[in-house]
């Protein structure tokens, strides 16, 4: 059977495979109170519930070897569902091949209350866009059709090949997660484990074990061993969200990280060498807070070898109908939704909405959309008020924007363009270009070198 087809939708379903009472139990006090939890005891029921239903979430309990079925089934759904495994085995190595074969993440037995609820709340954060592209290419998850987005994506691919550290920044909900899981995809790390971790989704005293890990005893708690999110990612990417958040103990042994290529588990007696690539994002402004004194300056130069900005939606108004477009298709197919097309009025309006919430905001709109419209075609009444709303001026007022497209430029020769207008404006002095394209020194003078520009 398609595990993609024929599904029952809901939400708010988390299935759990596992026979043990006590698991059982303990997810049932620590769900979310709007979900609904189905459980199977056997692999093959929990595989053949998960193919008539669509959990946001399944979690599994047992070995590396025992749930690589149920690892193979999750590599195949449609949407990819988050699978949390749970293992009474205390090694590193099964903690690592689980979350090779894509597991979201790893717990030790016993599991506490708290701890099962931080990994729930955590892996219920799903990512913002999820297209279905083709295996090979996760850049088509990403869809576009702004200059400025194509420009970003070809430069992502391009910093793809390398093993450099990779800083994303831009606004919330603009999609800084999908392009770091389509950079380790496009990796030479893509057979390893991409691990993710929102350093603002973990409380400050907590975020140290995660990273890290711990041994049995370092702390009260601590009844079993536990890897870090270093150690789960060797051989492949570590993906940390939120970085501005990460507190100033953390950043100090992240430093040592990036230098050292070593980490040092909470109560252990001997450091751990590890190979792993960092990709960064944040939506704060880092330089203020290196200013403020929130962030440290020589940590951000670790993190900041190859910057890519992700521009908001507003500045890429074009990519709007193609994403819209592409969510209201995921709603036919998924839930049978009516909707065929946008009207021009409307889709006006929508172009020029401010989208403070960016891809995620848009996301809600067509949601609320599917569930509200009962229409082919979407109207303007149909938008919500907070859209309807808004100061709308003709566009023989104000003009059209100037469009990148006029120009007739290839994105190699709009690269060379850019790079040579800031050289330019900076009086040929590197550092200066640099800052005004936002990007490192070094990567400025390879792009430099590239174009044989001076």
């Amino acid at each position: 059977m398609d595990p993609g087809k024929d599904r029952t939708v809901s939400s708010t379903t988390i299935l759990l495979i596992s026979k043990n009472t006590d698991t059982i139990r303990l997810l049932q006090t620590v769900a979310p109170a709007s979900s609904t939890t189905l459980t199977a005891s056997t692999i093959v029921e929990g595989i053949r519930l998960w193919q008539t239903t669509t959990p946001v979430l399944v979690i599994c309990e047992g070995t590396s070897q025992s749930v690589m079925p149920v690892l193979d089934f999750a590599r195949h759904t449609i949407p990819p569902t988050p699978l949390l495994v749970i293992s009474d085995c205390q090694s590193v190595k099964d903690a690592v091949d689980v979350m090779r074969a894509g597991a979201a993440d790893y717990l030790v037995k016993p599991v506490s209350a708290e701890e099962l609820r931080t990994a729930i709340t955590r892996l219920l954060q799903q990512p913002l866009v999820d297209f279905t592209p083709a295996p090979q290419d996760r850049f088509a998850r990403i869809v576009s059709v702004s200059p400025q987005m194509n420009l970003i994506k070809q430069l992502a691919k391009e910093v793809a090949a390398t093993d450099a550290t990779v800083l994303i920044t831009g606004e919330s909900g603009t999609g800084k997660e999908l392009v770091a899981q389509a950079i380790h995809a496009a990796s030479p790390r893509a057979s390893a484990p991409l691990i993710a971790l929102n350093c603002a989704g973990i409380p400050e005293p907590l975020l140290e074990a995660e990273l890290f890990g711990y041994q049995q005893g370092a702390f009260t708690d601590a009844k079993h061993s536990k890897p870090g999110r270093f150690q789960m990612a060797e051989g492949g990417t570590l993906f940390l969200d939120e970085i501005g958040e990460m507190s100033a103990t953390a950043q100090a042994k992240l430093l040592r990280v990036l230098e050292d290529h070593v980490v040092d588990p909470l109560g252990a007696t001997r450091s751990h060498k590890v190979n792993i690539r960092i990709i960064a994002a944040t939506n704060e402004d880092l330089p203020a807070h290196i200013k403020a004194g929130r962030f440290r300056l020589d940590l951000y130069y670790r993190l900041n070898v190859y910057q890519l900005r992700i521009p908001p939606l507003r500045e890429r108004p074009e990519d709007i109908e193609a994403i819209l477009m592409v969510f209201l298709e995921r709603a036919r197919r998924e839930r049978g939704c009516p909707i065929r097309a946008v009207a021009p009025d409307a889709m006006d309006l929508l172009k020029h909405h401010d989208w403070p919430g960016n891809v995620r905001e848009l996301h809600n709109l067509v949601e609320w959309l599917t569930i509200t419209c009962k229409h082919q075609v979407i109207q303007v009444e149909h938008l919500p008020p907070s859209v309807r709303a808004q100061p709308h001026h003709d566009r023989s007022e104000i003009g059209s924007p100037p469009s990148l497209l006029a120009l007739g430029l290839s994105l190699e020769e709009l690269e060379k363009t850019l790079l040579a207008e800031a050289l330019e404006k900076a009086g040929g002095n590197v550092s200066e270009a640099s800052r005004l394209l936002k990007i490192s020194r070094n990567t400025f003078r390879y792009r430099m070198a590239k174009h044989h520009l001076r």
